[in-house]
Parts: C-alpha cells; sequence; structure tokens
C-alpha cells in the first residue's frame, strides 16, 4: 500500500505532521507538499515557471508551487510507482459547502482523482489545530475503511472533522454540500506608501445548513464525509442550451 500525502498549509504545518503520523504504519508514505501556505489556491497550476523540487530534513518533500503542484509533480515525474490513494490535510479550518470550489485542501485530493486514484481531503473546522490529536485518529479511521473496503471507482471525498475531542464526537455521517452567504465584503487598508489595497473578506455564514448538509453534521458534533465529482456539466440545462443555441447555427 502507498499513500501520496499532501497538503495546502505548507510542508512543516501542524495538521499534515498529525495526518502523516497517525497513517505511517499504515502503508509506504510519500509527502509531496506546497513550500508555503497556498491556502484559497483550487485548482491552480504553475505555468509561467518552473517548479523546484527540495527534501525536508524529516523527508517530506517540498515544491515551491500550488497544491495541485505538488500532487501533479509527483504522480508523473516524482514517484517510481503510483499511489494507491493520495490525501491531503490536515487542513487548519473548514472546507465545508462552497469552500471546496476554493480550497487547496480539496484541489490537491481533486489532482489525484483526476488521475484516476482514489482521493481523500481532510479538514478541522476550527482555526488553530485545537482537537488536532482526535482529528488524526478519526483520519486514520477513514483511511483504513478506504483500504479494507474501496469505494467503487475512484472516489473523491471530502472529510471534515468537529472541533471536538475524540470522545465528544457523535458518530459519522454521510452529508451533501450545504451553501454559504457571499462572502463579507473587502476590508480596505493602505500600504506604507499610500496606496489603497484590499483585503478579500471573510467567508460568509451559512445559507444551507439544513439536515444532510456537511454544515450540519459539524454542528451537531459529526463528522462529515462528502463525496465530490467534478463533472460541472448542468446536465438539467442541456436541453433548454440545445435549442437555445440553435438560432446561432442559422447565420
Amino acid at each position: 500500500m502507498h499513500i501520496l500525502v499532501s497538503n495546502d498549509d505548507g510542508y512543516n504545518a501542524p495538521g499534515l505532521e498529525a495526518l502523516v503520523a497517525a497513517l505511517r504504519d499504515l502503508a509506504d508514505i510519500t509527502v509531496v507538499a506546497p513550500e508555503v501556505n497556498h491556502s484559497g489556491a483550487s485548482n491552480s497550476l504553475t505555468l509561467s515557471r518552473p517548479l523546484a523540487v527540495r527534501q525536508a530534513p524529516n523527508g517530506f518533500t517540498y515544491i515551491n508551487g500550488t497544491p495541485s503542484d505538488c500532487v501533479h509533480v509527483a504522480l508523473t515525474g516524482l514517484l517510481d510507482r503510483r499511489p494507491d490513494l493520495v490525501v491531503s490535510g490536515i487542513n487548519n479550518g473548514a472546507n465545508m459547502g462552497d469552500d471546496t470550489l476554493y480550497s487547496g485542501t480539496v484541489a490537491a485530493a481533486a489532482e489525484g482523482y483526476l488521475f484516476g486514484i482514489p482521493s481523500i481531503a481532510f479538514s478541522l473546522v476550527a482555526k488553530g489545530w485545537s482537537n488536532l490529536d482526535a482529528a488524526a485518529a478519526m483520519a486514520r479511521k477513514v483511511v483504513e475503511q478506504q483500504i479494507k473496503h474501496p469505494l467503487r471507482g475512484p472516489a473523491l471525498l471530502n472529510v471534515n472533522f468537529p472541533d471536538l475531542p475524540h470522545a465528544q464526537q457523535k458518530g459519522v455521517m454521510a452529508t451533501r454540500l450545504g451553501k454559504r452567504h457571499p462572502s463579507q465584503p473587502v476590508v480596505r487598508s493602505s500600504t506604507p506608501y499610500g496606496e489603497t489595497v484590499y483585503w478579500i473578506g471573510p467567508a460568509g455564514a451559512a445559507n444551507d445548513a439544513t439536515e444532510g448538509t456537511d454544515f450540519d453534521a459539524i454542528a451537531k458534533g459529526y463528522v462529515s464525509v462528502t463525496p465530490l465529482r467534478l463533472d460541472l456539466t448542468q446536465h438539467a440545462q442541456l436541453s433548454d442550451v440545445t435549442t437555445w443555441v440553435r438560432p446561432l447555427c442559422n447565420g
């Protein structure tokens, strides 16, 4: 069993170290992670410059690129053998609902999924790494379940852990993605030279946190496990668009 591990918080993040420690005796572990934090990088690949690959004293490999870069380079140039599983995290903060579109943590797992490898993204909803030990212990159980009982077809799972000690977690729940309100307004500030700059505002509150969503599961103290797909086609609208484009064919 060979597992490729990455993240978006950087190769020296506590969440990555905790995840690797939890999985170390389950498989051969290869770590390829970003040099610095790339939260919010989504599925971006670096195409405008070459990427440097370096080795950290602890044996982790790190790349001066995005999470997707790390998994892509690992799978297409670094590894001597294809991993059986790609895991990403444990992220410092939630990746629920619309967060998944922006998340570098999810993107690293999605890159593995695009190569046909089962992949799992792990996130701890609280910032600051509280209850990281509980999240790592549950991450191990999720990985063990995938090893013993693999999901059919290439799987992409998004797992979020509540900020609770293991004994206080209510269990594990299969969920769908919820929805957020739009992000809060940008924050305007100035540089020392008087230039106006803008910080992207915090994520909005949950809009759809109804029963069955990841937001609902976390609020109730459950670990949320959401299966994802990357087919963005709006199939229900395809017939309407077929009719809509027909006049465009008549010149």
